[in-house]
């Protein structure tokens, strides 16, 4: 029972951690950089780059301010499911810790975005291309904008490639929780497919 709480509490530790790095990644950029401001950190390549995004991963929108309330629910309810999931497997027992990890971070991913939506249009100013957010109010609950920084523009595709040429090989702009989503289903799939499959 100590080694199953111990797992727990370890596995609870790691996903506060990363929801906490996430925030205070956005927090900095958020209250710091105008929209649109970037910096280059490793040449052109990779790019801080603050854009705000109302709907899904990577910038990608979803149905308007209904769409908007109907993502963060479900996201609200994906999130209570991940945990819901992730706390049966613990008492098993027998699960890999690998995918106890990968599912961790999936979780912490999806909580942090959600921190954004529905707090972020309460404690923060509109950011502008002209200004910086500061402590207020732009959109009510539910209906924050999800900060966005990370941006690596790794190559142009050259203009006779068919139906790329000319556009940036990887344009989405993400952040540290997209990342965490996105890396923790790459290791599971690779992985732990096996466990999956069975279950």
């Amino acid at each position: 029972m100590a080694s199953r709480l111990s797992k727990g509490s370890w596995l609870l530790l790691l996903g506060i951690l990363l929801v906490v790095i996430d925030q205070v990644i956005k927090v900095l950029v958020k209250t710091n950089m105008t929209l649109g401001q970037h910096y280059s950190v490793l040449g052109d390549w990779f790019q801080i780059l603050f854009v705000e995004n109302k709907g899904m991963a990577f910038g990608m929108a979803f149905g308007g301010a209904v769409g908007k309330y109907f993502l963060t629910v479900f996201r609200i309810v994906l999130f209570g499911a991940l945990c819901w999931w992730i706390s049966s497997l613990i008492k098993r027992g027998t699960v890999p810790t690998g995918v106890l990890v990968g599912l961790t971070l999936i979780t912490a991913g999806a909580f942090g975005n959600i921190v954004d939506c529905l707090f972020y249009g309460l404690i923060f100013t509109e950011s502008t291309y002209e200004t910086v957010a500061t402590l207020g109010s732009y959109a009510p609950f539910m209906q924050g904008k999800v900060v966005d920084m990370f941006y690596f523009p790794l190559w142009t595709w050259p203009d006779w490639v068919p139906g790329l040429g000319g556009h940036i090989f990887f344009e989405p702009v993400f952040n540290f929780a997209d990342s965490c989503v996105t890396c923790g289903a790459i290791y599971l799939i690779l992985f732990h497919w096996k466990f999956f499959a069975k279950e």
